[in-house]
């Protein structure tokens, strides 16, 4: 069975600083990261057990603990290529008219996807994500680990709200550590990202 991995982050640890402290990143990718996918790994061992003796009493918790660990380890996957020492600005060509679309332009999403973030109620992310069906991007807030727009979204860029992700540095200062992601926003990853969901036009 395809195992999980920790994906390398494709920058050193002091690469986001002074936005992202080195130390922050190391424990949030080589510790927190990291539990996710022992996590995801540990709970398709225990559902492949539970097909092997035909006992399925538990899978109900398995199936959230599958949820729960493989959103976790796939949005930090996504988390890390979202940011860049050479990031921040804002974002053109086709992702900048898609954000126009959809937002009115940077400043509106920028605003609604920051406000999204500060007011996920608990732990979780804020996110901008494709909608396939209706062909637009949508803001998200995702609780936990999962979202709350609907199946079929993509994320394209996320943004950690979990206290592990920033606390370190900026304490209760959530919006500090909102104003410094958009200093390191990779606005390639994000516009790769665009480019590659329109397939998804396919499934629907």
């Amino acid at each position: 069975m395809k195992r999980y991995t920790l994906p390398d982050l494709p920058y050193d640890h002091s690469a986001l600083e002074p936005h992202y402290a080195g130390k922050v990143l190391e424990l949030h990718h080589g510790k927190h990261h990291a539990a996710y996918v022992s996590g995801a790994n540990t709970t398709l061992d225990k559902l492949a057990e539970a097909r092997e003796k035909k006992d399925f009493a538990a899978l109900n918790q398995l199936q959230k603990s599958l949820a729960f660990h493989v959103s976790g380890h796939v949005l930090h996957s996504l988390f890390w290529k979202n940011m860049s020492p050479h990031g921040g600005g804002r974002p053109d060509g086709d992702l900048a008219d898609a954000i126009g679309e959809s937002f009115g332009g940077f400043e509106g999403l920028k605003s609604q996807l920051s406000a999204a973030a500060l007011n996920v109620q608990g732990s979780g992310w804020g996110a901008m994500a494709w909608e396939p069906l209706g062909k637009r991007l949508v803001v998200e807030q995702v609780y936990d680990h999962q979202g709350n727009i609907g199946n079929g979204t993509v994320p394209l860029l996320v943004l950690d709200m979990w206290e592990h992700a920033y606390y370190l540095q900026y304490q209760n200062l959530k919006g500090d550590w909102v104003n410094a992601f958009w200093e390191v926003v990779n606005w390639q990853d994000v516009a790769r990202r665009l480019a590659s969901v329109h397939t998804l036009d396919l499934m629907l």
